[in-house]
């Protein structure tokens, strides 16, 4: 190995480092805990070495924001191929969603501003607007062949994220202000609701 190579693995070794004691302060910590000389303390490098790779903590949120949405392109992908009929494609992504959220609570927390502030980047990275893109060409698919083929796409892509999400947040703020852990009954509860929502949204599209 070439001194090139050499210094470009240890500089992304020292860049994996910063990353993973970044998410070992968030996860014993939380979000707003977060900053480049706890880092620089954790790791034992100096602070002017954490900003040569990232030059401020917005540009590690978008790295995470990053990590966040290929984690959750992989979750709805998997549960859209899983199913063939369109309809069904969209509640198995939707519920996806929603075990994503609960999966990594502090991802999502971050990619959609619950409780703080979000990462305004999120139409930068190509995993988030191809899942925007698979869910649009679903209810594409599903308005054309409905009784009201001249409905907005997007009017229904929002009513559907609006549902979950506005379900995901209730919990997770919950959870976030240190509220009791959910029982399975309330789990169920919630899940029952929100496939009720969904498929009462479906219903309504397929006419």
């Amino acid at each position: 190995m070439g001194i090139a190579e050499r210094k470009l693995r240890q500089k992304e070794e020292v860049r994996c480092q910063i990353i993973d004691a970044a998410w070992k302060i968030v996860q014993e910590e939380g979000w707003q805990a977060l900053s480049m000389r706890k880092i620089a303390d954790r790791i034992e490098y100096s602070a002017p070495i954490i900003y040569g790779h990232f030059e401020n903590k917005e540009a590690l949120l978008q790295e995470f924001t990053r990590q966040g949405y290929r984690e959750l392109y992989q979750w709805v992908i998997k549960a859209k191929e899983a199913k063939t009929d369109p309809a069904e494609q969209l509640e198995a992504i939707w519920m996806a969603y929603w075990d994503f959220a609960f999966a990594n609570p502090a991802y999502y927390q971050l990619m959609f501003g619950v409780e703080i502030g979000c990462c305004e980047m999120k139409n930068g990275i190509p995993e988030a607007k191809a899942g925007m893109d698979m869910v649009g060409e679903i209810l594409n698919e599903l308005i054309a062949s409905s009784k009201h083929p001249d409905a907005d796409p997007c009017l229904k892509y929002y009513h559907l994220w609006s549902v979950v999400h506005g379900l995901i947040s209730i919990n997770l703020t919950r959870k976030f202000n240190g509220a009791p852990q959910a029982t399975e009954e309330y789990e169920d509860l919630n899940k029952a609701i929100l496939q009720d929502a969904i498929g009462g949204i479906i219903s309504r599209i397929k006419g």
